[in-house]
């Protein structure tokens, strides 16, 4: 049963949005430039209403995501907050923007992503037909124009600008989902880069693509509370639906903005740094994986899963899941905060910049050796 106080709050936000529904509303904030306040509002309290929802729907339908070897939680789990933080996006979203081919095909490719990530939330997808999803999503972003444009445009380097495109987008997609093994992990991650491409965003001139890095903001920040407790478990999980969704979501931000003015080296530098974390557990566990013989083929990657990530390393040295949450946090917000400063940088600034994630890097590294040295002798 909700204690009293929780039900008062549910109560306000519906009220909030209740109001925020109301066209006079709406218009008061867009004639005064505070349309990113507004959808930062909106996305919260839909975020905050629908997840109970899910929550109860995903408890009565048995929707629930077991304890066993592999997985750190001790209870049966809901899942269905993927679903949750999906629909609050979306509508806030459809409620908000002009239609472009650009927006049309993100929503069309996480979509796409989404519900197969909820058809294995709910029974296992073969990891081939969960690749041909992502490929299929990437293809059609591409298709409306989103891409990156490392090389100049001919035929042949419009076949590696979108070979690289889909490489990063099926990257970051996985990434994602692989980092949603504790509490609040992927949903915090993906509330600080989704706020630092939209500060980003908005200081080099791209107010929509700042738009839906704000919509992410609040859809991550009304659902956090769920999934994320200091002194408890978490009540509701992503799923796969949701880690993969978000990490779709990012991938295609990400590659949408220009990030500095006139200079492509720069301009490539921002998301990098934003992502680090993300790209470096990735590389990681990928090369460590191969050369474990843990994983030979693409396939064997995507399935397997296992406690060899950032945060199961850092968990061995802190013996506390959430130290090892807030760390990881504080990590990328202070590479999201390097990241801001590159604006009007010059390349040699983004090179030491580039230095210095590779020295924190480094410093992370030497951590986890202690913390797997101790984890050595307690077992």
């Amino acid at each position: 049963m909700k204690r009293k106080p929780d039900k008062i709050v549910y109560t306000v936000i519906l009220l909030l949005l209740i109001v925020l529904g109301i066209p006079t509303v709406k218009l008061y904030f867009s004639q005064r430039g505070l349309r990113w306040l507004y959808i930062l509002f909106f996305s919260f309290s839909l975020s905050v209403i629908l997840t109970p929802i899910m929550r109860s729907i995903a408890r009565r339908a048995e929707i629930v995501d077991y304890p066993e070897e592999r997985k750190i939680h001790s209870a049966p789990t809901p899942l269905l907050g993927g679903v949750a933080v999906y629909l609050a996006f979306v509508v806030a979203i459809l409620t908000n923007f002009i239609f472009t081919k650009e927006l049309i095909a993100i929503l069309l490719g996480s979509s796409i992503i989404m519900c197969t990530g909820l058809m294995d939330d709910l029974k296992v997808v073969p990891a081939i037909w969960k690749l041909l999803a992502q490929l299929s999503a990437a293809l059609i972003v591409i298709y409306a124009g989103i891409g990156l444009t490392i090389f100049p445009e001919n035929i042949l380097t419009l076949t590696v600008n979108s070979l690289i495109t889909i490489i990063w987008i099926i990257g970051i997609t996985n990434a994602m989902n692989f980092f949603d093994g504790m509490d609040g992990l992927s949903t915090g991650m993906s509330l600080i880069i989704a706020f630092f491409l939209g500060i980003v965003a908005f200081q080099t001139n791209h107010p929509f693509v700042g738009w839906i890095s704000i919509a992410i903001v609040g859809t991550c920040l009304g659902f956090l509370p769920y999934n994320f407790k200091l002194n408890k478990p978490a009540t509701i999980f992503l799923g796969d639906a949701g880690s993969t969704f978000l990490g779709f979501i990012l991938a295609c931000l990400a590659i949408m903005g220009e990030w500095a003015d006139n200079n492509l080296f720069v301009s490539l530098t921002t998301p990098l740094l934003i992502f680090w974390i993300l790209i470096f557990d990735m590389i990681h566990i990928t090369i460590m994986r191969i050369y474990t013989k843990k994983v030979t083929n693409i396939k064997e990657w995507i399935d397997y899963v296992g406690k060899d990530h950032l945060h199961h390393r850092l968990e061995a040295l802190f013996l506390n899941k959430k130290l090892s949450v807030a760390f990881i946090y504080f990590m990328c917000i202070c590479l999201g905060v390097t990241a801001i400063v590159l604006r009007n940088a010059r390349t040699i600034d983004a090179l030491l910049l580039l230095l210095q994630a590779v020295i924190i890097v480094i410093i992370i590294s030497v951590l986890e050796r202690v913390g797997q040295r101790r984890e050595r002798r307690r077992n």
